[in-house]
C-alpha cells in the first residue's frame, strides 16, 4: 500500500495545477484547491477487514471514508495519506473518494456511502448553498452516521448561518491568514513606513466563505491605518483563474506607465488565494515589476516560484497539510466514540463544534535553498508549523497513536 500511496502522491504532484486549486465559484465553496472532471472513485481500490489496533480501541472495526468534492492535488493527497494512517492505526477500515469538482457526484458519493453502511464520513469542500439542507436530510435518514466537515459552511435558504447537531465543522484560520501576511508586510518588509500601500487581489463579498473570512482579518489593518488599499482586482474568468488574473494584473499595472512608477504607487500585493498569486507573479516577472507579493495557501508550484532567482513572491500563509487529514480523522474518531467533549478548538482551547486550524507563514528565505516541497516543508518552516499541541486526543487515542 505504501508504494501505491507514493505513486499517487507522485502523480498528483506532476499533474497538479500551478496553484493549490481552482474552485470558488458556483456551488464550490472552498478556499482553493484543484478541480477536475473525473467521477468519484476510491483513491485506493483496497477494502477488507480493518487492521487490529495495538491496544483496545472503542472504534475498532468502524468503516469511515474521506470524501473530497474536488480532484486530487498534492496537499489533498497528503491529507488522504495521513487520514488513512490515523484511521487504520485506530483499527478502522478507510476509503477515500475524490469527486472531480462535481457537486452532484459529491452528493451522490456521500449518499452512497451512507446507504452502504459507513459509520463515519469526513467530507471536504461542500457548497454552502446546499450542504446544510443536504446533510440535515441525510442524517434524518441515517441518524447513527457521524460526519465531520472541512471548509463546508452551513447556510439555510435565507443565507443564515446554521449548525447541525452532532456534526463538527472545521476550517483553516482564514482571518489569521490575512493577519499574518499583513503583519509580515508591515513589520518585515516596511518596518519604517507608517502606512503601507497594498494592492488587494480578492473576490467578494459573498464569493465564497473563506474569502469573506480572510477579509475579516484584512479590514482592521485598513481601519487602523496600517495599510492603504490602492485598489482591489481579481480574475474575470473563474474557469481559468491564474491566466485571467495574469491578464487583469498586467493591464492594471500598465496604467502606471512604467515599472518604477508602479512600484512607487504599490508597496506590496496581497492575494487572497494562491491561484491569484500565480497570475500576479506572471504579470510581475514578465513586466519587470519589483513589487513584493504575498498570498494565502501553498503548494509545490508556489514554492518553486518563491525560490526562483529574483522572485517577487515573498511569503505564503498556510496550515500544515501533513497534519490536517490526521486532525479531521481524530475528530471523526472522537465523534464515533461519543467523546464530543474532547473535540477542542485549537484556537480557543475549548470544546466546540466549530474548529479552526492554526496558521503559519512560509517565507522566501525558508525555501530559497532549493529542494523544498510540501512534503518536507517542516524542515525549514518555523516551530509553529510543526507544533502538535493542539491535536485533539483522549486517553485511549493517545495510547494508540503515541501522543
Amino acid at each position: 500500500m505504501k508504494k501505491i500511496v507514493a505513486l499517487l502522491l507522485a502523480l498528483a504532484m506532476v499533474f497538479s495545477l500551478a496553484a493549490c486549486g481552482g474552485g470558488g465559484g458556483g456551488g464550490q465553496q472552498g478556499g482553493g484547491d484543484d478541480q477536475g472532471s473525473a467521477p468519484a472513485a476510491p483513491a485506493e481500490q483496497e477494502t477488507g477487514a480493518a487492521p487490529e489496533a495495538s491496544v483496545d480501541s472503542p472504534i475498532a472495526g468502524k468503516k469511515v471514508a474521506y470524501i473530497m468534492s474536488m480532484a486530487p492535488s498534492d496537499i489533498f493527497m497528503m491529507w488522504d495519506e495521513n487520514a488513512r494512517a490515523t484511521a487504520e492505526a485506530l483499527g478502522m477500515e478507510y476509503n477515500s473518494y475524490f469527486c472531480g469538482g462535481s457537486d452532484s457526484d459529491f452528493q451522490d458519493t456521500i449518499s452512497s456511502c451512507a446507504a452502504s453502511g459507513y459509520d463515519g464520513l469526513l467530507i471536504s469542500h461542500g457548497g454552502q448553498d446546499y450542504a446544510w439542507r443536504f446533510l440535515t436530510d441525510l442524517l434524518a435518514q441515517y441518524p447513527d452516521l457521524r460526519i465531520v466537515t472541512f471548509d463546508t459552511p452551513f447556510k439555510d435558504e435565507n443565507g443564515e448561518v446554521q449548525t447541525i447537531d452532532g456534526v463538527t465543522q472545521f476550517f483553516q484560520q482564514d482571518a489569521g491568514f490575512a493577519e499574518i501576511l499583513l503583519n509580515y508586510i508591515c513589520e518585515e518588509l516596511y518596518p519604517d513606513k507608517d502606512t503601507v500601500n497594498v494592492l488587494k487581489v480578492w473576490l467578494g463579498p459573498n464569493f465564497n466563505s473563506p474569502f469573506d473570512r480572510r477579509q475579516v482579518g484584512y479590514a482592521p489593518f485598513e481601519e487602523d491605518g496600517r495599510i492603504h488599499t490602492v485598489d482591489t482586482i481579481g480574475p474575470t474568468d473563474l474557469a481559468n483563474m491564474e491566466n485571467s488574473t495574469a491578464d487583469v494584473a498586467t493591464s492594471y499595472l500598465a496604467q502606471f506607465g512604467s515599472p518604477d512608477a508602479a512600484a512607487e504607487a504599490i508597496d506590496a500585493i496581497w492575494c487572497a488565494y494562491d491561484a491569484f498569486a500565480a497570475g500576479v507573479y506572471t504579470a510581475l516577472t514578465q513586466g519587470g515589476y519589483d513589487i513584493p507579493l504575498v498570498t494565502v495557501d501553498i503548494c509545490n508550484a508556489d514554492i518553486d516560484k518563491m525560490a526562483a532567482e529574483n522572485s517577487p513572491w515573498m511569503a505564503c500563509a498556510t496550515t500544515n497539510w501533513n497534519y490536517n487529514g490526521e486532525f479531521g480523522m481524530r475528530v471523526l474518531a472522537l465523534e464515533l466514540a461519543d467523546e464530543y467533549d474532547r473535540i477542542i478548538d485549537p484556537i480557543t482551547g475549548v470544546a466546540s463544534n466549530w474548529l479552526e486550524l492554526p496558521t503559519t507563514i512560509v517565507t522566501q528565505d525558508m525555501v530559497s535553498g532549493g529542494g523544498i516541497t510540501v512534503l518536507n516543508l517542516d524542515t525549514v518552516a518555523g516551530e509553529g508549523y510543526s507544533d502538535r499541541s493542539w491535536m485533539p486526543t483522549t486517553d485511549w487515542m493517545a495510547a494508540i497513536l503515541g501522543d
